[in-house]
C-alpha cells in the first residue's frame, strides 16, 4: 500500500529534527534552502524494497540527489547508499559526465537517456529497489536499470570514488537521504510502496 511521506517522516541527517535552517515546507513541498547549511534530509524509517515516487524541481544548475538503503553510523550517506542523481545538466559542469548527469546511478553508471533541458519545471520520478534490482524512472520513462549484486556493479564500484566504502551498496535494508547540494530543491508528493 502506498503512503505519502510528509515533513514528519524527515529528520536532519545525524539529528534528531528536522533542519528549519536547511529546509523549508510549503504544504507537501520540501525545499532546500541554497543559503542554508548543507543538511540531508533523512527519513526516520528503514526500509528494504521499495517504490519511491516523488516530484522533483531544481533551479538553473541545481543539484541534488536521492540515495537509498543509507546507513547513518557509517559516515555521510554516500558511503552506504547509492544514488539516483537529480541536475540541470545544461548548466552544471557534472551535466557533462555522463556517470554524474541526470538520471545516472550517481558516479557509476550513466543514465539510457538525455534529460538535458530539466530546470525550472518539476519532473516525475520513481526509484524502484527489490533485492539487489534497481529501477529509476524520470517521466515515466525508465533511465537505469541494474543488480547491486552484479560482478559488474562490482568493477564500477572498485574503479569508482566509492571504492574505500565497504558497505556501498550492500545494505539490504537503509534509510532514504534526500541531499542537499548547496542550491535550492524542490521535492513534493513524496509517496512510497513498501513491496
Amino acid at each position: 500500500m502506498e503512503r505519502e511521506l510528509t515533513a514528519t517522516h524527515w529528520r536532519g541527517y545525524a539529528q534528531q529534527q528536522f533542519p528549519q535552517a536547511a529546509w523549508s515546507v510549503d504544504g507537501n513541498v520540501l525545499r532546500a534552502i541554497a543559503t542554508g547549511p548543507r543538511v540531508d534530509l533523512i527519513s526516520r524509517e528503514s526500509f528494504r524494497d521499495f517504490v519511491l515516487s516523488f516530484d522533483w524541481r531544481l533551479p538553473r544548475g541545481g543539484s541534488s540527489a536521492v540515495a537509498y538503503r543509507v546507513s547513518e553510523e557509517s559516515g555521510p550517506a554516500a558511503h552506504t547508499g547509492p544514488a539516483l542523481q537529480l541536475l540541470d545538466d545544461e548548466h552544471h559542469q557534472d551535466g557533462a559526465d555522463a556517470l554524474t548527469s541526470c538520471g545516472a546511478l550517481y558516479g557509476l553508471m550513466a543514465p539510457w537517456h538525455d534529460q538535458r533541458s530539466s530546470a525550472n519545471a518539476y519532473h516525475g520520478a520513481r526509484i524502484v529497489v527489490n533485492g539487489a534490482l534497481v529501477e529509476y524512472w524520470i517521466d515515466e520513462r525508465q533511465v537505469l536499470g541494474c543488480d547491486l549484486a552484479s560482478e559488474e556493479l562490482a568493477e564500477r564500484i572498485a574503479r569508482s570514488r566509492f571504492r574505500d566504502f565497504a558497505q556501498f551498496g550492500q545494505l539490504r535494508e537503509g534509510h532514504i537521504v534526500l541531499q542537499h547540494r548547496g542550491t535550492e530543491a524542490w521535492f513534493r508528493r513524496l509517496r512510497i510502496e513498501v513491496l
